[in-house]
């Protein structure tokens, strides 16, 4: 167990699935927890069960990512560790099918979403001169899933993204990272077909979803003090399914 005693850290998208499994590891761990979600009925439910404080917030809207992490400041005094785990899957189509907006709107929010939050919370990072941000792509984003292009594409730019900042910040005790899961069996494969859920699942060799508190776990150590070394990686957590 990572030890997280007088550490703060902002979870996106904690209300439910990956950031809420993870919210619930870091709160046990004696970290002071922050979620930021859309939801907000389930956003207080969260905070009210974990002991943790809350805002809303809409990371497609970089000024309130902006006016969010500045009350998230006042209310923490620091945020050590970003956890990015808001993110959609969108509708599955081939690609010369995709809907043009529905491709824009996956990429609002899951690279621009991302790249926000770490634009933002990074530079109180950078003045303290420590951090620990893992932003969550897919194996999709490595390998590609047909009929998805849009999430495949948008998790490759969270990788990418994530390789840039932390050369970035190498300079500084501060670690970005990312990890690349396979299918966590959340509320988001309720945006897929049953065929598509199929197809995934053919595709681990473990032949099943990753459980949300393994992909937690993962997370926990990556925001370790311990983590001092590894910046700019990719980790996966794919049951096998990574090939490179």
């Amino acid at each position: 167990m990572a030890n997280f005693n007088g550490q703060t850290a902002v979870i996106t998208g904690g209300a439910q699935g990956i950031g809420l499994a993870t919210a619930k590891r870091f709160t046990e761990d004696g970290c002071e927890v922050m979620i930021w979600d859309m939801d907000e009925k389930l956003g207080l439910e969260a905070a009210k069960k974990l002991n943790c404080h809350f805002l809303k917030m809409d990371q497609t809207d970089n000024n309130l990512v902006k006016e969010t992490t500045e009350k998230t400041i006042k209310i923490m005094k620091k945020i050590d560790i970003l956890v990015c785990s808001a993110g959609i899957a969108g509708p599955t189509f081939p690609t010369w099918d995709y809907p043009v907006e529905e491709w824009s709107k996956v990429f609002n929010v899951n690279v621009n979403g991302v790249f926000y939050c770490n634009k933002h919370v990074v530079k109180s990072m950078r003045e303290n001169g420590y951090g620990r941000i893992i932003n969550i792509a897919s194996i999709a984003g490595k390998e590609g899933n047909p009929n998805a292009s849009a999430y495949s594409a948008s998790k490759a730019a969270v990788i990418a993204l994530t390789k840039s900042l932390g050369k970035e910040t190498a300079d500084q005790d501060i670690a970005v990272n990312c990890i690349t899961p396979a299918t966590a069996k959340t509320r988001i494969l309720d945006q897929v077909s049953q065929e598509f859920i199929d197809y995934m699942i053919s595709k681990i060799p473990r032949n099943r979803f990753v459980k949300v508190e393994e992909i937690a776990a993962l997370i926990a150590f990556l925001a370790s003090k311990e983590n001092s070394f590894t910046t700019a990686g990719v980790f996966d957590i794919s049951g096998g399914r990574a090939t490179y």
